[in-house]
């Protein structure tokens, strides 16, 4: 089925601002693997308007890139026939400004160098290359769209957005393309004739992430728990073995981040940058943080300063839900599970406590990413915020911890602590949970000793249900189904 280019709404609107603009553009396009890049370009601009398009070669010697060059520009060009090789992207790009001249063309000009860190390998020259061919002709030319896109978000960031050389200042616009969001994963589904409940959405969502190319192999006509035996546990199920081919794609060295998302899939508070160093093989300096930057803009994990901290002090979440499903579950699964044909260990395994345990950990995570939809429900979206977390941990024995892993400072002298918890129907305050919140909430306050007024929501996955304890404690709700907002 020919697929129609669904959410994205921002992101289209600034690519038909440079569609319309009448100056050149040089345009960064950067995201984690699978999360849809290439499809975004060709969808929006259209095959038949991209001029040239390259796409680098994972591993590629600088010969066969030069090659992988030859054959695309025979086929934009020389009706399929394979050019004469360039000797360096020098000349490679040299011979597409000259064919592009030559050929006079009226409207946009779209050149689309795609999977650009694997074009521009160690010695490679290609950087060099694109800078002068960029500044002395590209920068000149008024129709000229030149999109440069990658999957290692860093380096892109460090290496051209970044860059103190030749390309300094020259990137005119940046899209940082995220997962999907809930609302964009039901948009995507329904137009791919998959209907799922939101519900079942949710619950997709919660092992597969907004990947675009993971939702891509959800079956209609399958409950939710098949799917995911589908793609998750048989032999040759398509995420069976993502996660390697996936961190080992995107990172040189990639055991080292690996060791950072592993250690992060064990807690649900986070960790700190120390308690990093101490449990993975992070060195410190520069090291550490290179790595935890690159995780973090390729959206894997996520930092957060906690209320009244600073920036040292920042907590580091897993906040990847495959990564976290496959550490959890895929990689924990006997070898038996794994035949040719679906076996129904995620339907036997999908109401076990420990899958409660990980949906909890996964729905907080969903939350973060939802964090401008919870305010909409609660009506404060035109309040400046600084949307944060809490912990206290007191040396042992001198007093009580407590941990607010969503606090929402607002700007009108007020704090809404939010609660988030999974449940498979409406998420019941007892006795004991309401004695936890309570003292949760009385030492943020004593240690704090903020004087803002202080508000209590529960975010659940299918409503919290009022009882005396909710009337005691809590101020309002926010379920799953409001996370599903545009």
């Amino acid at each position: 089925m020919d697929e129609t280019l669904v959410g994205r709404a921002w992101e289209r609107r600034e690519l038909e601002k440079i569609r319309r603009s009448n100056t050149p553009e040089l345009v960064a396009i950067y995201g984690r693997r699978r999360v849809g890049k290439t499809f975004l370009i060709n969808r929006f601009f259209g095959k038949e308007k991209i001029f040239f398009e390259l796409t680098g070669q994972k591993d590629g010697t600088l010969p066969e890139q030069l090659g992988n060059f030859a054959d695309a520009f025979g086929m934009a060009f020389a009706g399929g026939h394979r050019i004469a090789v360039p000797e360096s992207w020098g000349q490679a790009l040299r011979m597409l400004a000259a064919e592009i001249d030559r050929r006079k063309v009226g409207g946009k000009v779209v050149v689309f160098f795609d999977e650009l860190p694997w074009l521009a390998g160690r010695r490679s020259g290609f950087l060099g290359a694109l800078d002068h061919f960029w500044n002395t002709w590209g920068s000149r030319r008024r129709n000229l769209i030149v999109v440069i896109c990658g999957s290692a978000a860093s380096w892109m960031i460090e290496r051209v957005i970044n860059d103190r050389g030749g390309l300094h200042n020259r990137v005119t616009r940046r899209i940082r393309l995220e997962p999907f969001t809930l609302a964009e994963a039901r948009e995507y589904l329904h137009a791919r004739r998959v209907r799922l409940s939101d519900k079942q959405i949710l619950e997709l969502y919660l092992a597969t992430g907004g990947i675009p190319l993971y939702l891509r192999h959800v079956e209609r006509g399958r409950p939710v728990a098949q799917n995911i035996d589908q793609l998750c546990f048989t032999r040759d199920g398509f995420l069976r073995d993502e996660f390697n081919n996936l961190y080992s794609s995107l990172f040189e060295n990639s055991g080292v981040h690996v060791d950072v998302v592993r250690a992060l899939a064990k807690t649900r508070r986070g960790l700190t940058r120390e308690e990093l160093l101490d449990r993975t093989r992070l060195s410190t300096g520069g090291g550490a943080s290179d790595v935890l930057r690159a995780l973090e803009e390729s959206s894997f994990i996520s930092s957060t300063v906690p209320f009244g901290r600073r920036k040292k002090d920042a907590l580091y979440r897993l906040v990847d839900e495959y990564s976290l499903f496959y550490l959890t579950w895929i990689e924990k699964a006997p070898r038996t599970v794994f035949s040719p044909q679906p076996s129904g260990y995620w339907s036997r395994k999908a109401t076990t406590p420990t899958a409660t345990a990980w949906a909890g950990y996964a729905f907080e995570g969903i939350c973060q990413k939802h964090i401008r939809q919870i305010k909409q429900a609660l009506g404060i979206s035109g309040i400046n915020t600084n949307d944060t977390a809490w912990a206290h941990r007191p040396p042992r024995g001198t007093g009580q911890g407590a941990q607010i892993d969503l606090l929402i400072d607002r700007a009108d002298d007020c704090i809404t602590v939010c609660e988030m918890k999974f449940s498979n129907k409406r998420f019941v305050i007892d006795k004991k949970y309401a004695r936890e919140l309570e003292s949760k909430l009385g030492v943020f306050k004593e240690v704090t000793r903020t004087r803002k007024t202080v508000f209590t929501v529960m975010v659940t996955s299918y409503g919290t249900r009022e009882n005396a304890y909710y009337d005691q404690l809590v101020d309002g709700q926010v379920t799953s189904d409001q996370l599903f907002n545009v």
